[in-house]
């Protein structure tokens, strides 16, 4: 999710030139006086030590403070409403151009003349409703096609340029971060990509956890060892597997288990997963709920910008390959019923029971029981 704080100093600016643009994406709140005002708002610039940002008027109001007599904020300025469908109606336009445009030279300033936006304006909008800038989403549209035109037999130079890179050494600066192997492997199925695996009992029955040089790469619950091992193949079918216990798996292993038993209730794990931008956002967002506590599918859907991408939030839910590192289960649906999950209902319920217990505070001069929150 945005983090206001990443644009303190473009909202600042907006301040000080009271930017009538920056109306509806923000407002500012000053510790001194117990007001929040938008940032257009002609009173006196407040010193900049004493100023908070919000994204909404409400969240200015629950922290404590209140609206602007002169500017009316809690309004969000006349057409406030309109202007955020507006701009994630921009935003769209955006996108759809960009995915149609993506093999071309695209510039900040060419992508807001498509929108008639100042390219700054343009980018903190862009960020704030799809949680990637601009530039981030021209390489995620790049790469997605380059893998499509590769998987169709197209050769890798034929695929880097039609996909817009122009020169092997842009595509090879990418592409280790957003594929987890260069793009001649990914051709060949993943030839050449070394994993480690190993089978363990747990709470959920039998765990499998396997990994790359770089990371953790699948975490499947199940039962049957030759099921999950038989899934590890199919994923990477022409990668190098074998079973073993390496000194760094048996850490990452351990946290795993200590997560299911409530030991350790934040689970940070080095990921190499494949993943589209759209699926790196939501697993980003599975990532940020906090232990104990579910989310509804349109919820997550609605902070990436959309309530109607909640089927979307769901697919991308089915697809993690890394079950408790991303934490799936903790979405469920608007009705508070649990929905799916890929490893079965039974092993989502148990996840949120065994999470709810384990922030449950223990009642005094009773054992058994630690608070791990």
């Amino acid at each position: 999710m945005m983090n206001l704080n990443d644009y303190a100093q473009e909202y600042w600016q907006a301040i000080v030139t009271r930017d009538k643009q920056a109306d509806g994406l923000f407002v500012y709140a000053v510790r001194s006086t117990g007001i929040y005002c938008n940032p257009s708002c002609p009173a006196r610039k407040p010193k900049r030590e004493y100023v908070r940002f919000f994204e909404r008027a409400e969240a200015a109001e629950q922290a404590g403070f209140r609206p602007c007599r002169r500017c009316h904020p809690e309004k969000m300025a006349p057409g406030a409403h309109e202007t955020q469908e507006l701009q994630l109606e921009l935003v769209q336009q955006l996108c759809r151009y960009i995915e149609t445009h993506c093999e071309e030279p695209l510039t900040l300033g060419e992508l807001s003349e498509q929108v008639h936006l100042s390219p700054s304006h343009m980018q903190r909008v862009f960020k704030r409703i799809v949680g990637v800038t601009p530039l981030q989403y021209i390489h995620a549209c790049r790469l997605k096609q380059l893998k499509g035109q590769i998987k169709d037999g197209a050769s890798v130079t034929k695929a880097l340029y039609e996909a817009g890179y122009s020169s092997s050494s842009r595509l090879y600066e990418q592409v280790t971060t957003r594929l987890g192997m260069t793009p001649g492997t990914y051709q060949k199925g993943g030839t050449g990509m070394t994993i480690h695996y190993t089978l363990v009992d747990c709470a959920l029955g039998r765990l499998l956890v396997a990994a790359t040089d770089k990371g953790v790469c699948a975490v499947y619950p199940g039962d049957d060892d030759a099921a999950l091992s038989t899934l590890l193949l199919q994923e990477y079918p022409a990668a190098e597997i074998t079973r073993d216990e390496t000194t760094q798996m048996e850490q990452w292993v351990s946290a795993l288990l200590r997560h299911l038993t409530g030991q350790q209730p934040h689970l940070e794990l080095p990921l190499d997963v494949q993943a589209t931008a759209f699926q790196r956002l939501v697993w980003d967002a599975l990532r940020a709920i906090p232990y104990g506590e579910t989310r509804s599918y349109s919820e997550i859907a609605a902070m990436l910008g959309s309530k109607k991408k909640a089927r979307a939030v769901a697919l991308a839910c089915a697809s993690n390959p890394v079950a408790l590192a991303v934490p799936c289960h903790r979405v469920v649906r608007e009705s508070g019923t649990l929905g799916g999950y890929r490893w079965g209902i039974a092993r989502k319920q148990y996840l949120l029971d065994q999470e709810k217990l384990y922030m449950l505070p223990v009642p005094a001069g009773i054992g058994g029981y630690e608070t791990h929150c």
